[in-house]
């Protein structure tokens, strides 16, 4: 039940206390967080950047739908996506689960030479949709860490993509902007922390068959 009264805690945070910080160590957990979240055969299509500066918060806000939380957060949680999801992508993984798992080679070969076939065959179009529905798992994880580490959050999908990417410079990585979700602490002015959660009754939410 503890987890249910820390989701019942958070909630979208409009105005951020833009004197407060998120520690360190709370930035340090979010990460293995975030390196920790289930993906689609393991293969970690998506990576995290984290901005902690407030000018170019400040640049990114007209490229945000002027939403005041990407300025008034403590930091600024960038989900990308890789574009360059190829065969040497799929060979890396590979290599990792061999030289951490030390499994056999040969054991390995028939599922990797599947999925370098599988994603030859998919267009940029779908290998970026698949790796889009990742980065929302990631998403979901790191709100609910957030709410265990009592840090308040915001997921966003209002927000110029092709901006972030020139701004940040993303292409440079292989990278593609598909989420926002500023972090921080509600600010005492934020009405909306006092306000009632509206969710359907769980028997209308869940179907048991």
């Amino acid at each position: 039940m503890e987890i249910l009264k820390f989701l019942e805690w958070r909630y979208a945070t409009k105005t951020f206390d833009s004197n407060k910080k998120v520690s360190t160590e709370k930035l340090n957990t979010l990460k293995k967080a975030f390196n920790l979240t289930a993906t689609s055969y393991g293969l970690q299509p998506i990576k995290l950047v984290i901005i902690n500066n407030k000018e170019l918060q400040q640049e990114l806000l007209q490229y945000s739908m002027n939403q005041k939380q990407i300025v008034s957060a403590s930091h600024v949680l960038v989900f990308c996506i890789q574009t360059n999801i190829d065969k040497s992508f799929v060979n890396e993984y590979f290599k990792r689960v061999h030289d951490l798992r030390q499994t056999p080679k040969e054991v390995l070969k028939p599922f990797e030479d599947f999925l370098v076939d599988d994603f030859e065959q998919k267009t940029q179009r779908e290998i970026e949709d698949w790796a889009t529905r990742q980065a929302y798992l990631a998403l979901g994880n790191i709100m609910t860490v957030c709410a265990l580490e009592q840090v308040d959050s915001c997921p966003m999908e209002g927000f110029l993509s092709e901006e972030y990417d020139r701004v940040l410079k993303l292409k440079d990585y292989y990278l593609k902007s598909v989420l926002l979700l500023p972090i921080g602490y509600r600010s005492e002015n934020d009405v909306f922390a006092h306000m009632k959660k509206v969710r359907k009754p769980v028997e209308d939410a869940v179907l048991e068959l």
